[in-house]
């Protein structure tokens, strides 16, 4: 029985057949900005194409110097480039893909000090401020739209993508927030439309009919002075009738404050812009955004609200979704979790894009999982996430392989992230591992604390030791105190906390333990709740930027987070997920301190003093205190293990505590089982 008959449909766009309704959203990896990676980067989408999807978007590839998002970055403006990209489409056409190239100006967000806009106005998340362009700077760059659509058919890709949204130049025109001309490219909405339509239509009349023009268009843009949902909708209508094949939905600018694409918001969170847009025109639409599920994505098409969907991260971490989905293997899925650590950080990094649950993704020509030429007997010691990342790989690869666990249930340090508001999701990972597991033939042994001599005694080939980390406990007078839990007694043995809280340590699970106290019972924000706090309206439609006065649930506790360092709290935290955490805790009303001495804990509570003189001192009158002070490796099986001659490979926290890092230890775990 096929449970997702929509998702599983073709569709045909003019002369263009997409074998399903599944479309790969664009995502920057990095590749695209070398010539010498174009192997890699045909690899990786050849890899998508493989697992079945319909159609593939690159990430962005500018139309002129100007448009670089980076120095030297992705451009398509000459043949010499477009032949390499045949790499690309060969690749991709071999396995039954197909594969459109996107045309992304980044305007005022290129960071590079010769940038355009529309208007002079800098962004807030650059420091470099565009010149305006001209009239007949304008015409040019849209004449460079033209010419990178032409190269891209000569290069064999099915189509284009034209980016018009995320606050990149086209959206900078589109917007009054940052369109300021009063010529025949501002002043009206009509005006700020002309940009836009004039590329399509060029490009249309440049291509052909029988070429993919698929148009990126800002359905909600969470910035104040952004589009009206009427001149949103009336821009839709006009797109198709200049030549657009397929608008893609794109939520939010680059300076939004708005979340839109980290774990806590729900999926499928902004459908209901998508379907306005559908009921509006008479081409095909394509919902983004947080559908990381097949089921998700199945009631999407269901309703009517879209006849597309777009994955870009759940591609990452599972380039075979769409085969397991329409074979209903949807268990086995490696679902996205929305974490951002691997590929959006890495990507404002620099670094080449990746994925926190498959280190794989943009390195498929490196770490190969080749099955092994001699069978090997493996003792994978901690189910937590580098453990489980190396039984299943070493069991993939043809390894026999035992996993012990001193707890009951698999998961380690993921088993606590998945009870804090907002990171459900990694329930999802665990859902995967168990089956993975089961599947891979690991034997799993539950509330099994092994001991060195056990192993000895097993005579295996290798023991990986992935034992993860303890909370630390600081020296502070008064730590013993039956008010004082680790973060571990609050969050996974549950133990009862009062309405006062102190949190001791400002990483990232002091923010993590900060959110699951300050909401009560820790539920799944229901979507109109999330709307709600993070002041998103779908219900006016002259509301400019879909904007609406936040407001937030009252905090279920008085909660104080506290750290030694003065430096700004969250430097810790992720790039991309960190400024959404620290804007919770506002709303919250959770008080920050920093440069705080931890004097004692007593019954009155938690004292403290300031800087290096001790200064201020002060008493948090608080029913609890809860420690998130850092960890330490648990190593206690390294010594008799390597006095007894055994191999031995120290993986994940383990191997170096620090802050906790899963990227880190499930790439470590998925490297050493690729080479033993």
């Amino acid at each position: 029985m096929n449970r997702y008959p929509h998702l599983s449909e073709p569709l045909t766009v003019g002369s263009v057949t997409l074998r399903n309704r599944v479309v790969m959203g664009s995502m920057h990896t990095g590749l695209e900005d070398r010539a010498w990676d174009i192997n890699r980067l045909a690899a990786y989408f050849a890899e998508r194409a493989r697992g079945g999807v319909g159609l593939i978007i690159t990430g962005g590839y500018a139309p002129n110097r100007e448009g670089w998002l980076l120095p030297f970055g992705a451009k398509l403006t000459s043949r010499t480039e477009a032949y390499r990209h045949r790499t690309v489409t060969r690749a991709v056409h071999a396995e039954g893909g197909r594969i459109a190239l996107q045309i992304l100006h980044a305007g005022r967000y290129a960071y590079v000090p010769f940038s355009v806009s529309a208007s002079s106005i800098k962004a807030p998340v650059n420091p470099f401020r565009p010149r305006a362009l001209s009239d007949r700077g304008i015409e040019r760059t849209i004449e460079d739209y033209v010419r990178c659509a032409r190269l891209a058919q000569f290069a064999g890709y099915d189509g284009v993508e034209v980016m018009g949204g995320e606050g990149y130049l086209i959206n900078q025109f589109l917007a009054p927030r940052t369109n300021k001309r009063t010529d025949r490219w501002g002043g009206t909405a009509a005006n700020r439309r002309r940009f836009p339509l004039e590329i399509v239509r060029r490009i249309r009349a440049a291509v052909g009919d029988d070429f993919l023009l698929v148009f990126r268009l800002s359905m909600a843009e969470f910035v104040e002075h952004g589009q009206t949902e009427t001149e949103i909708l009336e821009l839709a209508r006009e797109l198709e009738s200049a030549g657009a094949s397929v608008l893609n939905t794109d939520i939010g600018w680059h300076e939004a404050r708005v979340p839109t694409i980290v774990t806590s918001v729900p999926r499928a969170a902004f459908t209901e812009f998508t379907a306005k847009i559908t009921a509006q025109v008479n081409i095909p639409v394509c919902a983004s955004n947080r559908i990381n599920m097949p089921e998700t994505a199945e009631e999407i098409l269901t309703r009517g609200d879209a006849e597309l969907v777009s994955l870009a991260r759940p591609l990452l971490a599972d380039p075979d979704w769409v085969n397991k989905a329409l074979a209903t293997r949807e268990d086995e899925i490696n679902t996205c979790i929305a974490c951002n650590q691997a590929c959006l950080d890495h990507a404002f990094a620099r670094k080449t894009v990746s994925c926190l649950l498959n280190p794989r993704a943009g390195h498929e020509t490196e770490l190969l999982l080749l099955p092994t030429r001699r069978r090997k007997r493996v003792a994978v010691v901690g189910a937590g996430p580098a453990g489980l990342s190396a039984a299943v790989t070493l069991a993939e690869r043809g390894h026999e392989v035992d996993l012990f666990e001193a707890d009951d249930r698999i998961g380690g340090q993921f088993d606590i992230a998945r009870r804090i508001p907002g990171k459900e999701e990694f329930a999802e990972t665990l859902r995967y591992f168990t089956r993975r597991l089961e599947l891979t033939g690991v034997r799993v042994l539950l509330e099994r604390r092994v001991t060195a001599a056990e192993l000895v005694a097993g005579r295996y080939d290798h023991v990986v030791l992935a034992t993860g980390v303890r909370p630390r406990i600081p020296d502070i007078p008064g730590i013993d105190h039956p008010k004082v839990l680790t973060y571990a007694e609050l969050v996974r043995e549950e133990k009862p906390v009062g309405r006062k809280v102190a949190v001791i340590g400002a990483g990232g699970i002091g923010y993590d333990v900060s959110e699951f106290l300050t909401v009560e019972g820790h539920p799944t924000l229901k979507l109109d709740e999330w709307k709600e706090e993070w002041g998103v309206t779908a219900d006016d439609p002259e509301a400019r930027g879909q904007l609406a006065p936040p407001r937030a649930a009252p905090a279920a506790r008085e909660v104080v987070l506290l750290q030694r360092k003065s430096t700004p709290f969250g430097r810790s935290l992720g790039k991309t997920t960190g400024w959404v955490h620290r804007a919770a805790l506002q709303a919250k009303g959770v008080e920050q301190l920093g440069g705080v001495n931890y004097e004692r804990i007593d019954d009155r509570g938690l004292h403290i003093s300031f800087g290096e003189k001790r200064q201020r001192p002060r008493v948090i009158d608080c029913d609890n205190v809860i420690v998130c002070a850092g960890q330490e490796s648990v190593r206690d099986l390294v010594e008799p293990l390597e006095a007894a001659g055994v191999t031995t490979h120290l993986i994940g926290g383990a191997e170096l505590a620090a802050e906790l890092d899963a990227k880190r230890a499930i790439d470590q775990g998925t490297r050493l089982a690729a080479g033993l």
